[in-house]
């Protein structure tokens, strides 16, 4: 309907009020009653104009969008258990695609790939750091650091503060809740919750804490290879066989129970512009799916935040989720 007929139909079938009826015949000298009514009627066709325009810009953002479609980004799933393996050293091409990384490949396949996800910076401390509180904090190498140096807000006390469980398990740490710099294959350097204060040292297990009941995971959780496991000083096979052998239960089981297995790097090998392989796999995820959307440390830490309403960490608050890649 022409928006002047609309008004015309409106204003007949608009209810008198008591200050409108019986109106007087129009003179050269209109009354005070009649500038009254001719106000009232203007306000009336006014607000009548105001409602229309809301409504055909409402259906215009409904014809851009598609009826019922979602105005930004999906949604993100909330799994019951994450578990985020973090490996080291390694460019995408070095991995995906690669003979030498069945498994993970396996994973890409039967989950999904991120094929443009990107690193913050070298070394990799402060890529750690990044990934767990969405900034180095300062950390510009591989340096040990001083336990509980900072308090700033991090994916554990996020997740802790609404009410969710937190943990992480450490191959090759000498004990539970260590804080050790080094020792054998195990490197501080590899596990930023030390670094903070606000994030409970027994909440750092070895791995062989690591449950055989997966339903007795926290709610997120890291794990972090040794030196070796890693691929940080061993071959990609190594740590794609020590994937396999270690979190494969785990991901097979994630597949029937809303759980999510996250594996990503730290860095690249400082020859691919910090191109990383990122790869997800469990029930909440598209089987076979790829994005080819940018994504960051700061957007795997955003999207996890997201997944159980928490705030944001650091530079988090400006990233965004991973989209394109959730089960319906």
């Amino acid at each position: 309907m022409p928006p002047r007929r609309f008004y015309a139909i409106a204003a007949r079938t608009t209810p008198l009020t008591r200050t409108e009826a019986p109106v007087p015949a129009p003179s050269s000298s209109p009354s005070p009653t009649t500038h009254r009514v001719r106000r009232s009627r203007r306000r009336k066709v006014g607000a009548l104009a105001g409602v229309f325009a809301l409504a055909t810009t409402g259906l215009g953002l409904w014809a851009g969008t598609g009826f019922g479609a979602e105005a930004a980004t999906a949604a993100v799933p909330t799994p019951d258990h994450v578990v985020v393996v973090v490996f080291e050293n390694h460019a995408y091409n070095q991995v995906m695609g690669s003979s030498g990384a069945p498994y993970i490949n396996s994973l890409a396949s039967g989950g999904a790939s991120l094929t443009a996800s990107y690193a913050e910076t070298h070394p990799s401390q402060p890529n750690y750091y990044a990934l767990f509180s969405g900034d180095t904090q300062g950390v510009t190498d591989d340096s040990c650091v001083t336990p509980g140096f900072s308090d700033a807000p991090n994916l554990a006390s996020e997740v802790t503060a609404a009410g969710k469980s937190w943990a992480s398990y450490n191959e090759s740490l000498p004990s539970e809740g260590s804080t050790t710099c080094k020792s054998g294959k195990y490197a501080q350097k590899h596990n930023p919750w030390f670094g903070f204060s606000n994030v409970s040292t027994s909440s750092a297990h070895t791995f062989g804490a690591f449950p055989t009941d997966f339903s007795k995971l926290p709610t997120v959780s890291f794990v972090v290879p040794n030196l070796c496991s890693d691929m940080h000083d061993c071959s990609v096979s190594t740590g794609d066989t020590w994937l396999k052998n270690n979190l494969k239960s785990y991901a097979d089981w994630a597949k029937t129970h809303n759980s999510l297995l996250l594996v990503t790097f730290d860095e690249d090998n400082r020859l691919s512009g910090n191109r990383i392989p990122t790869v997800l796999y469990g029930q909440p995820v598209q089987a076979g799916s790829t994005s080819g959307t940018t994504y960051n440390h700061y957007d795997v830490l955003r999207t996890l935040e997201d997944m159980y309403g928490t705030s944001h960490a650091g530079n988090a608050a400006d990233a965004k989720d991973i989209s394109g890649i959730w089960a319906s």
